[in-house]
């Protein structure tokens, strides 16, 4: 029998990388390469538009498989991770056990409880986990951390009485008083955060499977950090807390065994990928550091870092609320390729409301189609191996490990947040990210581009919304924060500062919706098709941002006939729609009819003629290069005083 095999590689010669970088640049017409193509990202490092497996030469990142120091690739040989939801049982315990119990025949693995210190009892921890099987799910808690040790050794002594070993059991407490510095401007001695952390862990010696430290940078998440800089925070976080708890006669693998991430998921699908398989690397890395002769190999197991992710609220949004499940769904993906331990998915209307029960609903089965039917949970590390995703993990992690150096130079994370040096560099983060957002720099489906035209959203907003997150922010929280475990008035840190990415454009359009008279912009299409076409359909999305109405045309055949019919539809806003050479000729002849009258004028564009049409007092322009919300509110200070 004849072979018929083909050899593609011998019918086809290699391409060398220059040869495929000719090619791009011949494309390009004489444009810069770099200036065109390569993406210079907010992390700091550049991105090339194309990589070839030649790039992967050198990679730390390719060396391991799943399961094996320094982890790179995940911490198990399975992707098996827990899905997680948290309940509120501040207030009480039945309550929540009924939840809890509900949920789990759900599809929750992973149940998370916020606590009052106040509340805590033996009784009341034993109604809390009546019927939940220790041993088959993560069970969690959030409390002050005064109260943790206490919570500590009344959970070993439940677990003891049901007849579990504890040695098997797999949960979380979360003591974290850095994280109490940042959110309540809580004022603690280095001694005072250290004595909390190791208080708790030898509590817990008999829960060797509980992770009760935490490092929760989500916070840092919901307050606009980049993926580089909530890792380089995250590890500095650990360390910190690793340096304490082995000054304080806390054996080294017992330490890193007491730690748990906490971190959020931003929207940069790749990046964050990326962000967790470098953060496991550099974990890795940082706990070896604290190696001696006794406890190597122990160690080197507990070099393994523990993720529990949640989506970010940064970028969810009150109007077109439920394109937060598209912003959740690819997060939630993005923490599930990256081999993270668990994932809380923030359901999609906790910015308008407490989360309903179908909201929640639609969060658990959110992680549940992604196991069941996406099957994600079956493969490890898909990333591996992929050109572009084992650079960006490399590029991740060296530009966190910078941040994480200078960090440690500057005095490591505690002194930084004691100085505020941390809430300084988060405020200006955020406030460079929002100018971002406003200049749509940074895009937000439904807030400051594309949104829902028609939409109202004001009477949908509750006054307890947000309420109870898994850093539980109810109101039980605010009694805690003033516990007397540390707080200070006269010594108070500037807190972190958080808000949403969208927040600024949803108060202007629920200012316009709150307005007597919901203003009209009418699009006055005339000259050019296609450029009409394109400015009053921009024009429409730029305006329908505020919240104002907008009409539509097809064309006019004189300035005249244009003016007319936006009064007919009785128009608070005019906007001019044609070719920068048509304006010349046109916005004159427009303004010259409305001189004087009650419309506001835009052109749309930012003609050759702007200077000279500025000088007859055309002062509106709106184009690609606008500060959008800041050219939105001056209209709604001319039109809502109306």
């Amino acid at each position: 029998m004849a072979d018929n095999k083909v050899n593609m590689l011998a019918d086809f010669a290699p391409v060398s990388t220059q040869v495929w970088k000719d090619k791009i640049i011949a494309d390009l017409k004489g444009a810069d390469f770099d200036k065109k193509l390569v993406w210079r990202t907010p992390e700091g490092f550049n991105v090339q538009p194309f990589y070839r497996r030649e790039d992967l030469k050198g990679l730390k990142t390719t060396v391991s498989a799943p399961g094996q120091f320094p982890y790179v690739r995940g911490t198990r040989t399975n992707n098996e991770w827990a899905i997680r939801q948290n309940i509120c049982a501040c207030k009480n315990a039945r309550k929540a056990n009924e939840k809890a119990l509900e949920v789990l025949n759900k599809g929750i693995t992973s149940l998370g409880f916020c606590l009052d210190k106040d509340k805590l009892t033996y009784n009341f921890i034993k109604t809390l986990l009546n019927g939940v099987y220790a041993p088959a799910v993560a069970i969690n808690f959030s409390i002050c951390a005064c109260a943790a040790p206490k919570l500590a050794n009344t959970l070993v002594r439940y677990y003891g009485r049901m007849g579990y070993d504890t040695k098997g059991l797999v949960g979380s407490i979360n003591v974290d008083p850095i994280k109490n510095m940042l959110l309540k401007g809580k004022a603690l001695t280095r001694e005072q955060v250290s004595e909390k952390i190791a208080e708790t862990v030898k509590a817990a010696k008999s829960l060797p499977g509980y992770r009760v430290v935490g490092v929760n940078s989500v916070i840092l998440n919901n307050s606009g950090a980049y993926a580089a800089q909530e890792l380089a925070y995250a590890l500095a976080w650990g360390a910190e807390y690793m340096t304490m708890m082995t000054e304080a006669g806390i054996p080294n693998y017992r330490a890193a065994n007491a730690i748990r991430f906490n971190m959020g998921i931003g929207g940069n699908y790749f990046m964050e990928i990326a962000k967790f398989r470098a953060g496991r690397l550099l974990w890795a890395k940082i706990v070896e550091a604290y190696k001696d002769p006794i406890f190597t190999t122990a160690l080197r197991n507990a070099a393994k870092m523990n993720v529990s992710a949640e989506t970010s609220r940064f970028n969810m949004t009150i109007f077109d609320a439920y394109v937060n499940l598209l912003r959740s769904q690819t997060e939630t993906m993005s923490a599930a390729l990256a081999g993270v331990d668990e994932i809380t998915v923030t359901p999609f209307d906790i910015t308008y409301e407490r989360p309903t029960d179908f909201s929640k609903r639609i969060a658990r089965n959110q992680q549940l189609l992604l196991k069941e039917e996406a099957h994600f949970d079956k493969v490890v590390d898909p990333a591996a191996g992929s050109y572009y995703l084992e650079n960006l993990t490399a590029s991740i992690a060296a530009e966190a490990w910078k941040q994480f150096l200078d960090i440690q130079e500057r005095g490591g994370m505690y002194q930084l947040v004691s100085e505020g040096k941390v809430q300084e560099h988060m405020a200006a983060n955020l406030k460079a990210r929002l100018a971002d957002v406003a200049k749509r720099k940074e895009v937000l489906l439904g807030s400051n581009q594309f949104p829902n035209f028609a939409e109202k959203a004001g009477k949908k907003i509750k006054a307890d919304a947000g309420a109870c997150s898994s850093i539980c922010t109810c109101k039980t929280d605010k009694k805690q924060a003033a516990c007397g475990c540390g707080s200070s008035c006269e010594n108070a840190l500037p807190t972190l500062p958080v808000a949403r990415a969208a927040e600024e454009f949803e108060q202007l359009r629920l200012e316009t919706e709150g307005a007597k008279k919901q203003p009209v912009a009418f699009m006055l299409t005339i000259g050019n098709l296609a450029m009409r076409i394109a400015r009053a359909q921009f024009s429409c999305n730029f305006l329908a941002c505020a919240g104002y109405k907008v009409i539509d045309n097809n064309g006019f055949a004189t300035i005249a006939e244009g003016i007319k019919a936006a009064r007919k539809a009785k128009a608070d806003i005019i906007v001019l729609c044609s070719s920068d050479d048509e304006y010349a000729d046109l916005a004159p002849k427009a303004w010259k009819k409305l001189q004087g009258k009650k419309e506001l004028f835009i052109v749309a564009g930012a003609p050759a003629c702007m200077e000279d049409l500025q000088k007859l007092g055309i002062t509106n322009f709106i184009h690609v290069r606008c500060n959008v919300l800041e050219t939105l509110k001056s209209f709604n200070q001319q039109l809502l005083k109306k």
